[in-house]
């Protein structure tokens, strides 16, 4: 398996033959200088493929893929509902919490939200990127912001709420069902009264003390999901 991968949207199949858009392009002729018939791997959710380049017509890479890889991923969903933060801690968070294995980001705003907005765009290319760094196939979704209203109110999961006040400090996975496992990590500055006694009033939800310190926000996200990750596996 090359270790250049590629996120390619497109169906792709044995034999089929297309090109790379400008900036892939440029990666692998001007970055990785990749030379004719040297394969590279191009992956999306049905999979992974190799692809050998075929042609370079203005700048721009043709390619045809010639075998499967790997078939796509059955793997656990584990989302990640999180109050966004200041770019640079946010795009290192995403970064980490996809080569962790977050299927969905949710971003929620609080009532003690700081940052209201999120740039989906920067969002999804960060995605993409660690997918390619991090052997990953399937490609995380990423939601428009919501309120925790519409979060509980519209969604089934098996909810992690990160909870600095809970005495609870072990993650029971037979408490999970089928549905998707949903880490809660709130605002900088906690979650309210009321958000606390709403989400507690979730019908599937496990409160836990992840550390006894008070953690950043993309901290207590990587220690979540690890804690997750090593309980699930």
């Amino acid at each position: 398996m090359s270790n250049i991968r590629l996120f390619f949207p497109e169906s792709l199949t044995i034999n089929f033959e297309s090109k790379l858009d400008k900036s892939q392009s440029h990666y692998l002729l001007k970055v990785m200088r990749i030379e004719n018939d040297k394969p590279f791997s191009l992956f999306n959710s049905s999979g992974e493929w190799e692809a050998v380049t075929t042609a370079v017509v203005k700048g721009i890479v043709n390619f045809k893929v010639t075998k499967q890889l790997r078939q796509k991923e059955n793997k656990k969903e584990i989302w990640l509902a999180f109050s966004p933060i200041k770019s640079n801690y946010q795009n290192f968070m995403i970064q980490k919490a996809t080569e962790l294995g977050v299927t969905k980001f949710v971003p929620i705003i609080f009532d003690r939200s700081i940052v209201r907005k999120i740039n989906l765009e920067r969002s999804n290319k960060i995605i993409i990127e660690a997918c390619e760094q991090s052997n990953r196939i399937h490609l995380p979704g990423i939601s428009k912001p919501q309120t925790l209203n519409e979060f509980l109110n519209s969604n089934e999961v098996n909810l992690v709420f990160t909870d600095l006040n809970s005495e609870n400090k072990k993650l029971d996975k037979s408490k999970f069902d089928e549905n998707p496992i949903c880490v809660l990590v709130g605002p900088e500055g906690d979650f309210s009264e009321e958000e606390r006694e709403k989400i507690l009033e979730y019908k599937r939800v496990l409160s836990i003390k992840i550390n006894d310190n008070i953690l950043r926000s993309e901290t207590a996200v990587i220690s979540s999901l690890s804690i997750i990750k090593y309980a699930i596996s």
